[in-house]
């Protein structure tokens, strides 16, 4: 068994009330995983919260204390989007906590666990130094990679969030840092309105961010194109250590907060390719953290999908022709990208 999952019943109590980031999220997905027989082919993690040191590896005190302090008087808006319950400071602590150790599990080799999707929320990739915005409060991945760095001298990071929307926060995170690289694929233009190609990183982490903005209306083949094109030579010649993933599903086709193509079964062909990405290079290690995803039964299936792939028990895509819109965008990037790697 070289699969396993993070989860705690916990995550239902950020209560968002009527909102695309609620608990139902997690109740349709561990249903799924259920029905489909997934859950029964893997190790079950309990998540332990996080420090508040581990979470200050990328946050500022004051920030935190913020947060703290909304919760205890009863929640409230950490901005328009982002709403906080009396128990959010707490399960945020848990959210991020359950990532650390879904890393801990895959670096402790007794374990004989590669890979680990942590099935937690709140979200975290929009969450930047000293503010939370965009369904996410404490940046889950960022505080990850921030541990593997510290507690593993991880030299090299790769963190992939396929998320339709650019992970700001994470980019912010380590944009002048040779340690990670960040690589993104979003529907561009759409919320938060970064993540052009021309931003790459600054000073020693010049190159180490790679965005590849794609048009609404992009299907499987072309993410299955920009991926092959893009990531898979970066990450070949960077070769990580360790990779992170930011799995969101808000790419799907049925998602209500974007225009993207992605089907189910597309997710799960991402994930192959990153595996083979991570056995080539770190001997398999990979920790998804969930991230977006809006439509219950969109994100259950995809969810499976992703388990599915870790799990080897893969469907083949169709070869679907890639949009005009896609290739161009692509060598685009490509001769950005040309400056600091062999593309």
């Amino acid at each position: 068994m070289d699969t396993g999952f993070v989860y705690h019943d916990d995550y239902l109590k950020h209560d968002t009330g009527a909102h695309p980031e609620s608990a139902e999220r997690l109740v349709h997905i561990m249903s799924e995983l259920k029905e489909a027989g997934v859950t029964e082919k893997m190790k079950k993690v309990l998540p332990v919260k996080a420090s508040k040191e581990q979470i200050a590896y990328v946050h500022t005190d004051a920030y935190m204390k913020g947060v703290e302090r909304m919760s205890k008087e009863g929640g409230g808006l950490l901005d328009p989007d982002t709403p906080l319950c009396s128990d959010s400071y707490e399960i945020a602590l848990l959210s991020a906590g359950g990532v650390i150790k879904a890393t801990d599990e895959v670096m402790n080799d007794s374990n004989n666990l590669k890979h680990i999707f942590a099935l937690v929320r709140p979200p975290g990739h929009h969450a930047t130094w000293n503010r939370g915005r965009g369904f996410c409060i404490f940046n889950n991945i960022a505080i990850a990679a921030e541990h593997l760095k510290r507690r593993y001298c991880a030299n090299r990071i790769l963190i992939v969030d396929w998320d339709v929307h650019h992970g700001n926060g994470t980019q912010e995170v380590f944009f002048d840092d040779p340690s990670v690289l960040y690589f993104s694929t979003h529907q561009y233009p759409h919320y938060p309105g970064t993540g052009w190609i021309d931003e790459v990183g600054k000073g020693e982490g010049d190159g180490f961010t790679v965005n590849v903005p794609l048009p609404a209306g992009t299907d499987d083949a072309g993410y299955l194109y920009a991926l092959n094109n893009v990531l898979v030579p970066i990450a070949k010649e960077f070769e990580p250590e360790f990779v992170l993933v930011s799995a969101g599903f808000d790419a799907h086709v049925a998602d209500p907060l974007a225009s993207m193509n992605v089907t189910a079964l597309g997710f799960g062909l991402f994930m192959d390719l990153i595996k083979e990405i991570a056995e080539k290079s770190c001997k398999g290690k990979i920790v998804i953290a969930l991230e977006g995803g809006y439509n219950r039964d969109a994100i259950a299936k995809s969810t499976v999908s992703v388990f599915n792939s870790l799990l080897s028990r893969r469907e083949k895509g169709r070869a679907d022709m890639v949009s005009r819109g896609v290739v161009e965008r692509v060598e685009e990037i490509k001769k950005v990208q040309r400056r600091y790697w062999s593309i």
